[in-house]
């Protein structure tokens, strides 16, 4: 899946590219760009287990851990956690508002199909 996403911070506001590919075990990697650069790179394992491939200055890993996978889990999550804030405004387009940030997600595009194993390899540290 193909995203934009406006984050607001403090009144900043950020555009964001991400990427996000599923794994047919339940697996989930997902790489957080602005302009080209990645910001964020992490993988969820079917299991919970998560692994930060890469971060950035923005994209601390220990954010990237608590916020950026809890808002990959609210939103494309199997059952989210009770409490998670998303407004759903259509099937594509999620808002988060969490204390300190909000997060107005759209999927622009989905292009099904098989997904690499490497993609979902903890040991692969490479861009998806």
């Amino acid at each position: 899946m193909i995203q934009r996403a406006v984050l607001t911070v403090h009144g900043r506001q950020f555009t964001l590219n991400g990427y996000l590919a599923l794994s047919k075990t339940g697996g989930k990697r997902l790489v957080v760009e602005n302009f080209g650069a990645a910001l964020a790179d992490v993988l969820v394992k079917p299991d919970g287990k998560i692994f930060v491939m890469r971060s950035s200055q923005l994209f601390r890993p220990e954010w990237i851990q608590r916020y950026v996978v809890a808002d990959l889990e609210c939103i494309f999550g199997g059952a989210p956690e009770a409490g998670c804030p998303v407004k759903m405004l259509s099937p594509t387009h999620f808002v988060i508002e969490r204390r300190g940030y909000t997060l107005d997600l759209q999927i622009v595009e989905t292009k099904p199909g098989l997904q690499s194993p490497e993609m979902f390899d903890e040991t692969k540290r490479g861009s998806p």
